[in-house]
């Protein structure tokens, strides 16, 4: 790592441990001259299939939550959400599956979202990550895993950017009482 002459560098790296700014990745970089067709709230597909209700007789079921597969309409779309939502991550595997490029896929994304697909496809999974932390006692990496991060070095790493928290303690931070068990996957 180089240096200028007054130190600049040694101390952007003090102040920055591991390249980690803690600012949040800017999700509006590039801007569409028009409104966007999608909202990311619209696309989002829940990885749980399950939630917890209770009955009058103080028992406890799990009832079937009503998830929209196809939200769009546009089918390679949808199918590239219901990827996500699978824990797919390796969008050249998906692409290759309809004969394009990666840079289709997320031509494709920012057309439809107003997203840069790299944006895009954080935030899905960093919101996925974030419901299993919450409502599971899944591992950090089983978490990761599911969520299409891979390892847990990855999650940590996209934690510590996005929230500058490590995984489990944005678990304690985002997880309220009764929230353990809410959902079922």
């Amino acid at each position: 790592m180089g240096r200028d002459g007054s130190g600049n560098a040694w101390r952007y790296r003090q102040t920055r441990p591991h390249g980690l700014s803690g600012i949040p990745r800017n999700y509006t970089v590039r801007k569409l001259n028009v409104e966007p067709q999608f909202q990311f709230d619209e696309l989002y597909i829940t990885p749980f299939r399950f939630m917890r209700q209770y009955n009058e007789n103080s028992t406890i079921t799990y009832v079937a939550i009503e998830r929209k597969m196809e939200p769009t309409g546009i089918h390679i779309f949808d199918a590239y959400l219901q990827y996500l939502a699978a824990g797919g991550s390796d969008l050249q595997a998906f692409a290759d599956q309809y004969g394009l490029r990666r840079e289709d896929i997320d031509s494709l994304v920012f057309v439809l979202t107003g997203m840069r697909g790299v944006d895009f496809r954080m935030k899905f999974q960093v919101l996925m990550a974030d419901q299993l932390l919450r409502f599971t006692d899944m591992s950090v990496a089983e978490v990761s895993k599911r969520a299409g991060f891979g390892s847990a070095n990855n999650l940590y790493l996209t934690y510590k950017r996005e929230f500058n928290l490590a995984p489990g303690y944005r678990r304690q931070n985002i997880r309220q009482e009764g929230d353990l068990g809410k959902y079922k996957l």
